[in-house]
C-alpha cells in the first residue's frame, strides 16, 4: 500500500523498512483495515531480504489512540463468534511481529493509548519522542486490553502491570522507559534522525543472528531452566554453522 488515501503505508527505505499507521485525522486509531495493513506490512518485510528492521510509526501527531468508533460500534453489536474472530485479528497481528525475524520498533510520537499502546508493547523495541503518552485506558469504559496483558506482564513488574491496566492513568515517556515498557526516550526535536541513528545500527549486524536470537528469546518464555539450556544448546550449535557467524571468526582470526 502506497497511496496516501490507504490506512497504513508500506515503503522499504534502504534496510528499513517502514510502516506508517496514515489516519491522522483519526489518531491513527485502529480499525479491521489498519490491522490487516500492518500484517500486510510485517509480511513483506519478512519476506525481504534486505530489510534489517522494521519501524512501526504514526502519521501526524499520534502513533496510536486505539480501536475508533466504528470499531468500538462493531464490538457492542456483535455476536460471540463475531467478536471472538474480531479479537483473533489483533492476536494474529501480536504474534506476527513476534515471527518476523528481524526487529520490529514502534516509533512513538504523541499518543499511543489503549490499543495503541498494545502495538507499541506488542514490538520488540519502543522508541519514544519525550513528549509521548502511554496508557491502557480500557477500564474506563468497561473494557479489558486482555491479550496484551501477557506481553505487558513480561515487560513490566506485576506491580507496574497491575497498575496500568486497572486505573487506567497515562504515562509520560520517561516513566514508561522507567518501568520498563519504553528502551529509549530522544527529544521532540531530533526523535525521525535519532530513530533513524538508532535502526541502523542494524545494518552492520549479522542478519542470521539476529534472527536467531530473536526466536531463541521468544521461545525459551515459560520453559522450565534446563529445558531453555537445552534449546539454547540447539540454538548454539545452529549459529556456529551459519555463514555469518564462520566469516564472522574467519575475520577475527585474521586481526
Amino acid at each position: 500500500m502506497t497511496g496516501n488515501d490507504n490506512p497504513v503505508l508500506c515503503s522499504v527505505d534502504a534496510t528499513v523498512a517502514r510502516i506508517t499507521l496514515n489516519r491522522p485525522e483519526k489518531r491513527n486509531a485502529l480499525n479491521d483495515a489498519v490491522i490487516a495493513g500492518i500484517k500486510e506490512g510485517l509480511r513483506k518485510a519478512a519476506g525481504d531480504e534486505q530489510v534489517r528492521v522494521v519501524v512501526i510509526s504514526g502519521a501526524g501527531k499520534d502513533f496510536c489512540s486505539g480501536a475508533d468508533l466504528s470499531a468500538l460500534q462493531k464490538i457492542a453489536g456483535a455476536s460471540v463468534a463475531e467478536n471472538a474472530e474480531d479479537a483473533r485479528a489483533l492476536l494474529e497481528l501480536f504474534l506476527l511481529i513476534r515471527q518476523v525475524p528481524v526487529p520490529v520498533v514502534a516509533a512513538v510520537t504523541g499518543r499511543a493509548l489503549a490499543g495503541g499502546c498494545g502495538l507499541a508493547t506488542a514490538c520488540d523495541l519502543v522508541l519514544a519522542s519525550v513528549s509521548a503518552r502511554f496508557g491502557y485506558p480500557e477500564v474506563k469504559i468497561g473494557f479489558v486490553p486482555a491479550m496484551v496483558m501477557a506481553i505487558l506482564r513480561r515487560n513490566v513488574s506485576e506491580k507496574r502491570a497491575f497498575e496500568l491496566i486497572t486505573r487506567g492513568e497515562e504515562l509520560s515517556a520517561q516513566q514508561a522507559k522507567e518501568i520498563g515498557l519504553v528502551n529509549q526516550v530522544f527529544s521532540d526535536e531530533t526523535f525521525a534522525a535519532d530513530v533513524d541513528t538508532y535502526v541502523k545500527r542494524f545494518e552492520q549486524l549479522s542478519k542470521q543472528a539476529i534472527a536467531l536470537t530473536k526466536g531463541l528469546l521468544y521461545q525459551i518464555d515459560g520453559m522450565a531452566f534446563v529445558e531453555a539450556l537445552e534449546t539454547g544448546a540447539d540454538v548454539n550449535v545452529i549459529a556456529r554453522m551459519t555463514d555469518d557467524c564462520q566469516e564472522g571468526i574467519a575475520k577475527f582470526l585474521q586481526k
